[in-house]
Parts: C-alpha cells; sequence; structure tokens
C-alpha cells in the first residue's frame, strides 16, 4: 500500500521497473552469449531474473489476492523444467526451450539457403528475426484458440487464476513445441545464424517473465509495440471477448495487422481463467488431454456461438 509520502516515489517506479528488468536481462545475455558456456551462463541470468521478479511482486503486487498460494506451484515449476526444461536440459542446460532447439538444431539446418542479409548489424538481423518468427508465434496462438484439437493442449496455461512469475512456463509439451516449431522454421529456411536464434530466445524469455509478473507496472506507449503485462492480462480473460486477442508474444505488431489488438485501458480484467476443470497433478495434467473424458472437462460449458454477445460470453468452447 503507498501513502501520500510514497506516492511519487512508487509511481516512479511503476514506470521503471518493465524496461528495467528487460534491458538488465537482455544485458546479462549479451554477457552470457560471449563466454565460452553461453547457455549455461544465460540460465544464471535467467533465474536472476526471476529471483527479482517475484521479490518485486511481494512489494508492489498488481493483484493483492494472486500472492495467495492456489495449489499449483508444484504444478507450474513441474511444467516449466520438465515441459519447456525438458529440451534445453538435453542442450546444456538452455533457459528456454526456443533457445535450446536452435542450439542443437542449427547445425544440421546450416546452408538450407542462403537468403539470410548476413550482411546486416546483428541488432538488426535480430529485429527482422524477431517479426518473421513472431508471426509463426501469433498463427500458432490464435490458432490453439480457435482449433478445438490445439485448444486441449493449449487451455493448461489459461487454467491459471493468478498471473505471476512462477506460471510464465506452465505450458504442455505439445503446445510448446508446435509453437516452436512454427515460429523458428522459417528462420531456418531463410538461413538465419544461430546468434539471431539466440538472441530471439533470450527476447523472448524475458518479455515471457514480465508479461507474467504480479507486479504493478506502467508502460505507456510501450504497449503499442510489446507484449506487457497489461495487455498479457486482457489474454487470460475469462470473457471471450477479452480473452481472443493479444496473441503476441513478444510483439503485438500482428495483433495490429490483424485486429486483435485489445488495450481499453479502462479496468482490468475482472476474472482468469477457463470454464472447463484442468486435472489435478502434474501427470495427469498431461494425459488429461489425450483423453475424450479429459477433454470435455477442459472444455467446461459449453457456447453455441463464438461471435453471439461476446461481452458476456466466458471462455466456453463447443466440443
Amino acid at each position: 500500500m503507498t501513502n501520500k509520502s510514497t506516492a511519487p516515489f512508487y509511481s516512479m517506479l511503476s514506470w521503471i521497473v518493465w524496461p528495467a528488468l528487460f534491458v538488465a536481462g537482455l544485458v546479462g545475455a549479451g554477457v552470457s552469449f560471449a563466454t565460452t558456456t553461453p547457455l549455461l551462463w544465460f540460465n544464471a541470468v535467467y533465474l536472476s531474473v526471476v529471483i527479482v521478479v517475484a521479490l518485486i511482486e511481494r512489494v508492489m503486487p498488481f493483484e493483492q489476492q494472486w500472492l495467495r498460494r492456489d495449489g499449483e506451484t508444484v504444478n507450474d515449476l513441474a511444467h516449466t523444467l520438465l515441459n519447456k526444461g525438458g529440451v534445453q536440459i538435453a542442450a546444456a542446460f538452455g533457459a528456454t526451450a526456443p533457445m535450446a532447439v536452435a542450439t542443437v538444431a542449427h547445425p544440421m539446418m546450416t546452408g538450407v539457403t542462403q537468403l539470410w542479409p548476413t550482411g546486416w548489424p546483428l541488432p538488426l538481423q535480430v529485429v527482422l528475426g524477431l517479426v518473421i518468427a513472431e508471426l509463426g508465434l501469433y498463427v500458432a496462438h490464435r490458432a490453439a484458440h480457435e482449433i478445438l484439437t490445439l485448444w486441449r493442449f493449449h487451455a493448461l496455461h489459461h487454467s491459471v487464476e493468478r498471473l505471476w512469475v512462477i506460471n510464465t512456463g506452465r505450458f504442455h509439451l505439445v503446445d510448446s513445441l508446435f509453437k516452436i516449431a512454427l515460429s523458428q522454421l522459417p528462420l531456418y529456411l531463410l538461413g538465419a545464424p544461430l546468434p539471431v536464434f539466440l538472441w530471439i530466445g533470450a527476447v523472448t524469455a524475458f518479455i515471457g517473465l514480465l508479461t507474467h509478473c504480479n507486479i504493478d507496472v506502467r508502460t505507456g506507449p510501450l504497449d503499442w509495440i510489446f507484449s506487457t503485462p497489461s495487455l498479457h492480462r486482457w489474454h487470460h480473460s475469462r470473457v471471450l471477448a477479452e480473452g481472443n486477442t493479444n496473441y503476441g508474444e513478444n510483439l503485438v505488431l500482428w495483433d495490429h495487422v490483424f485486429g486483435t489488438y485489445f488495450n481499453p485501458a479502462r479496468r482490468p480484467p475482472a476474472d482468469i481463467g477457463i470454464s472447463g476443470r484442468i486435472a489435478d497433478g502434474f501427470l495427469a495434467q498431461l494425459l488429461q488431454p489425450f483423453s475424450a473424458r479429459g477433454f470435455r472437462q477442459i472444455l467446461g460449458r459449453r457456447e453455441t456461438s463464438h461471435h453471439s454477445d461476446q461481452a458476456q460470453s466466458h471462455r466456453q468452447l463447443p466440443d
């Protein structure tokens, strides 16, 4: 809670926190990539940012209620470490699945084509790579909301009823692999070099942490470019018309292009989550999408029309 004496400092801090953490993470990534064991050191930087974000969440939370335990912390960590982390553990302890996949796959894909502008400065190559990869992420993410076969896996991520740094990586393995495939394959086909993949992985890692953070941040004009906490909270809304928006994972460029950008700036979402029920326990959550009964539980109550009465409809999809 703030009072009159601390309000100006709190306000200033709320504007500084997001860009400061993002820049600090990227600086740490740059230092890591310059070492002989880049992925191992990146892991250390990533974990450090997680700890800092978790501490700030306790001091200046966006939603006080989200600080309460929901019984899913162990499952959140398991999905992060074993689903998103399983691939990267096999790739010398990398900190993000896209980064680890690129480290393993890139040598096998080298020389497929020579279309990539390797003569450009690396920062411009990374920006180009982000724009291209983000289109794949946008398509994969939107498809996961609109195609029921994919939603059964993606619903695990949306089943949370509070947002905080620990459930950033709460994704089903199938969902993660689908997004990696659509976002990275175009870069391989164009002949992008490995540093581009590593920097895209770093940007994705830190923006992912920050979009889910329970910190009272103000991002203002950054909302027009990046996927920020205020935008992503709308994406987790139970209300279908609100939740099926802001699909961008790092950038919101393609949300602007395809008309799914949503930032009314009037109020935060009233409620987050899904209408269905996710199984209890990590293994049960992994297996649930593969059974007809589990799929029906995920769907919850049925909505007969995706477009009718969207203002009142909730994330209830037809089976």
